[in-house]
């Protein structure tokens, strides 16, 4: 497999919120508008990188009985650094996604990357997948973002397009799972066509 097959493979075939998905909890959860759910994909996408890199190198040293707790040790590392970071240096942003960044530790996006692809390939595979998993994720979850302020407050990152108030639904829990809803039929209605 080539190296821009790996990166296109996780943004289009294994696609974690429009194909596999996977994720669902942050995807509904933290994208009611198109900054958080780009900042959410981006902090997600750090972390698959980073573990993907170290899990794949140390992958053959780490005994089958304890695989598993090994990576989730890994992936809450890094998870760790990269929440610290957005404390220091992106409070508001920090504040805004709250819970949902330490639950990246227990996202199977991250865990199951980790599994199905770092333990059995190189370093380099390893971080151009995660780079692609988490393109994947941050371009699914910035639509979804994009589509939840548009319809809810008629803006777009921040900026007020549309005077008025928009539908509320959009905003809240049900408006998220009919936009993902939408988004999915015209993702693979697109996907399938090329195929």
């Amino acid at each position: 497999m080539s190296k821009l097959n790996i990166i296109t493979r996780g943004i289009i075939k294994d696609n974690p919120t429009f194909v596999l998905l996977l994720g669902m909890c942050p995807t509904l959860g933290t994208t009611t508008s198109a900054i958080n759910g780009m900042s959410m994909g981006l902090a997600t996408m750090c972390v698959l990188i980073l573990s993907n890199i170290v899990i794949s190198a140390v992958a053959k040293f780490i005994p089958d009985k304890v695989r598993i707790p090994s990576y989730i040790v890994i992936i809450a590392t890094f998870v760790t650094v990269v929440q610290f970071v957005m404390q220091a240096y992106l409070p508001s942003l920090y504040e805004t996604l709250g819970l949902f960044i330490p639950l990246i530790v227990v996202n199977c996006i991250v865990l199951g990357r980790a599994e199905a692809f770092a333990n059995k390939n190189g370093v380099i595979d390893s971080a151009l997948d995660g780079v692609g998993i988490g393109l994947g994720f941050t371009i699914a979850l910035t639509l979804l973002g994009f589509v939840r302020e548009l319809l809810g407050s008629g803006s777009i990152f921040g900026i007020k397009l549309i005077e008025g108030d928009g539908m509320l639904a959009f905003v809240l829990a049900p408006g998220a799972f009919i936009a993902l809803a939408y988004l999915i039929v015209l993702f693979r209605k697109i996907t399938t066509k090329k195929s």
